[in-house]
């Protein structure tokens, strides 16, 4: 089954900075940003890599982020919109849509040693602080949180292996699906938009129907 998915549009009330959470064999960081969402604060949780060097995280930072999804969003209202089992923009899926054309190379991340130095930690908590500053628009899309209110996975959600293989009937709370990508965008007012996408190196592309990658998948490249 799919898993509760959808964006959260709101202004930033706090940037709580870094954080680390275990992950296997490996401590993964994420830059935490409180929310003011009508009804009460939402905890997002942006995945910006990881200690481990053989699965680094791969990320995009556009500025000059354009695509119609924008003018979509900017017509939202406050708040959580939900977009589990939905497979049409605005949910992302970044082998289904053409979200990422135009948009750039990947690029690796730095090995994370727990400092705010490695990239792109210090390039995401620049945005994010100049959206707090400016009340610029957040827009998060990723997973909703088991409990309480917040958004956590934050970069592409298909393609993974081992036990993240998405089986029919699965309701774990973490596995492959497809239209469930996740990612960080700012409205940096104008015309003009932010974008950040991040992927592992281990996830595979392209996916089937449930998001499990095929046989000849290989890295994310476009």
């Amino acid at each position: 089954m799919s898993l509760a998915y959808g964006f959260v549009k709101s202004k930033v009330k706090r940037v709580a900075g870094l954080k680390s959470a275990g992950h296997g064999h490996e401590i993964q960081y994420h830059v935490h940003v409180t929310l003011a969402v009508p009804g009460g604060d939402w905890d997002v949780a942006i995945n910006v890599g990881t200690n481990d060097s053989d699965d680094l995280l791969q990320y995009k930072l556009v500025y000059d982020f354009a695509h119609p999804v924008t003018q979509t969003l900017a017509n939202a209202s406050e708040g959580y919109h939900s977009l589990t089992d939905q497979h049409a923009l605005p949910a992302l899926d970044f082998m289904r849509s053409d979200v990422l054309d135009n948009t750039g190379t990947w690029r690796a991340s730095d090995v994370m040693d727990g400092t705010e130095n490695a990239e792109p930690i210090p390039s995401v908590l620049r945005l994010v602080n100049a959206a707090q500053q400016k009340g610029l628009d957040l827009y998060v899309f990723g997973r909703e949180y088991s409990e309480g209110n917040g958004i956590h996975d934050t970069h592409m959600n298909q393609g993974s292996s081992g036990s993240f293989l998405h089986r029919q009937g699965d309701d774990s709370n973490d596995h492959n699906d497809i239209w469930q990508d996740g990612a960080l965008m700012v409205d940096l007012a104008g015309a003009q938009w932010a974008a950040y996408f991040a992927a592992f190196e281990r996830q595979a592309v392209p996916t089937d129907a449930l998001g499990n990658p095929l046989p000849d998948a290989g890295p994310i490249t476009r």
